[in-house]
């Protein structure tokens, strides 16, 4: 990329993994909202968990692009639903990561327009470390980007893994060449927001936009039993405390270069608690007050 002059912007919005339709219902309702706060051109949105953990229909696709996103991409959890296939076959605009087979349905890029005509064209990858074995997603960015390229210096990248490791890699490997390289899949927000040497903002994980009373979207007491007895339980969502994971992007649109990464959480966490806020607080202190007169009265005797 060459180095920034003054020229317009555009702002994109990319929501992190949605789970569940509890999350589904959220994220359509607050888009538009979350759209004009961030002044966003372009709406991505990762829907690959939206059908109860486990990839998205029709129905729920149409519920995200009527909210108002451009485009979907996805990651390993799309092909759980086998009529997820016609699915992507049918729309380009759902993505499926493009290191795939190429045999397997549906695409791994597309480029999208804002309501100016500005094109931005977004590319899903997925790692290989602690999952599949796919092609390599660091050879087929290449073919993609080409293809990509051709109609836009705006491109945003999708990298759906398991190891930081990998997603920081593909952030380097890929600086200067494209936009944005956003981090999805492990459902936490990472505190790595930064725009690279080569002008490319890159966060190691988005976050889920999902139920935060779970363990990473499944219900605490079934994710406890896995890892305590060590057997399968059946995979259950959460449904309370359902938080929006998302970054914003200011690009500069002749050189595709980022300008800003903003990453947020709505509504965020409370991070402070008051002694007021502990049930048996009076109770203790008037504990050890008694206690503290005890051991003085004894002392005192002696």
């Amino acid at each position: 990329m060459p180095e920034t002059s003054q020229s317009p912007v555009v702002r994109v919005l990319f929501i992190g993994d949605v789970v569940g339709t509890g999350a589904l219902a959220m994220v359509t309702k607050m888009l538009p909202v979350l759209a004009q706060k961030y002044a966003s051109d372009f709406i991505i949105v990762n829907g690959e968990n939206v059908a109860e953990g486990k990839s998205l229909t029709k129905k729920q696709a149409a519920e995200i692009f009527n909210a108002g996103a451009k485009i979907i991409t996805t990651g390993n959890h799309v092909w759980d639903r086998w009529d997820a296939r016609g699915l992507m076959a049918e729309d380009r605009r759902i993505l499926r990561p493009a290191n795939y087979p190429r045999e397997n349905a549906g695409a791994g890029f597309a480029v999208g327009e804002t309501k100016d005509g500005i094109a931005i064209g977004v590319v899903n990858l997925q790692g290989r470390t602690y999952m599949q074995t796919i092609d390599c997603p660091f050879r087929v960015s290449h073919w993609a980007l080409d293809k990509v390229s051709e109609r836009t210096r705006i491109i945003i990248v999708d990298m759906h893994a398991e190891a930081t490791a990998e997603k920081q890699t593909m952030g380097r490997y890929l600086d200067g060449k494209v936009s944005a390289v956003l981090g999805t899949h492990t459902h936490v927000q990472t505190a790595d927001a930064q725009i690279l040497p080569g002008g490319t903002a890159y966060l190691s994980d988005v976050g889920m936009s999902g139920p935060y009373e779970s363990v990473i979207g499944m219900k605490i007491d079934v994710a406890i039993k896995r890892f305590t007895n060590q057997t399968p339980y059946k995979y259950e969502i959460a449904t309370d405390g359902i938080r929006i994971a998302g970054v914003s992007l200011t690009i500069e649109v002749a050189t595709g270069a980022a300008l800003e990464i903003e990453p947020f959480l709505y509504p965020d966490f409370e991070r402070t608690r008051t002694i007021e806020a502990i049930p048996e607080a009076e109770e203790i202190e008037n504990d050890i007050f008694v206690a503290t007169n005890n051991i003085a009265g004894e002392v005192a005797d002696a």
